[in-house]
């Protein structure tokens, strides 16, 4: 992963070592361990905003488009978007709006239900999505900058980090 300037250390384990001076030992680890995640996640976000601005949409838009495409009738309800997305009601109609104006995505009533309405990713939105995917795949998901078995040990620290901080069941 390039990045424009390196810093001469490691300004997480200063910290680490701060925190410890300070006293606050039995949280320095944890603290390390939070905060290099808020960094990963800037850095993480960075590389995959680069990516998706040739395509003129965030990343929040691009899931949305993805779990469109996924969805069987490449449709869902508002809510279920949220939810399948875990995010707020309010950063869905956001993305859908902008989607929705980009022709993407169109808006549709639920047969059913008058209270309902379903979000349906278009032909267009399907396209993108599969070109974004592709630029992903090829400029961020196939190399994060770590040795394949590490990165499916993250995988699996932070999905037990997520499980326990109650993201989702415990399989089986």
């Amino acid at each position: 992963m390039p990045q424009a300037r390196r810093l001469p250390q490691d300004p997480i384990a200063e910290a680490h070592r701060h925190w410890t001076e300070r006293g606050w030992g039995d949280a320095a680890d944890g603290m390390a361990a939070i905060t290099s995640i808020m960094r990963a996640h800037q850095l993480a976000l960075g590389r995959v905003e680069a990516v998706l601005r040739p395509f003129d949409i965030t990343f929040a838009r691009y899931e949305v488009l993805m779990l469109l495409s996924f969805s069987r009738r490449g449709s869902l309800p508002m809510r279920i978007i949220g939810s399948r997305l875990q995010v707020h009601q309010t950063s869905v109609t956001n993305a859908v709006d902008r989607l929705e104006q980009a022709g993407l995505v169109r808006r549709m009533p639920h047969p059913s239900d008058r209270r309902t309405t379903l979000v349906a990713v278009t032909d267009a939105g399907r396209a993108l999505g599969d070109r974004a995917t592709l630029a992903l795949n090829a400029e961020v998901f196939s190399d994060l900058g770590l040795e394949p078995g590490a990165v499916q040990a993250l995988f699996d620290v932070l999905a037990a980090f997520r499980q326990q901080a109650g993201d989702f069941a415990k399989p089986g």
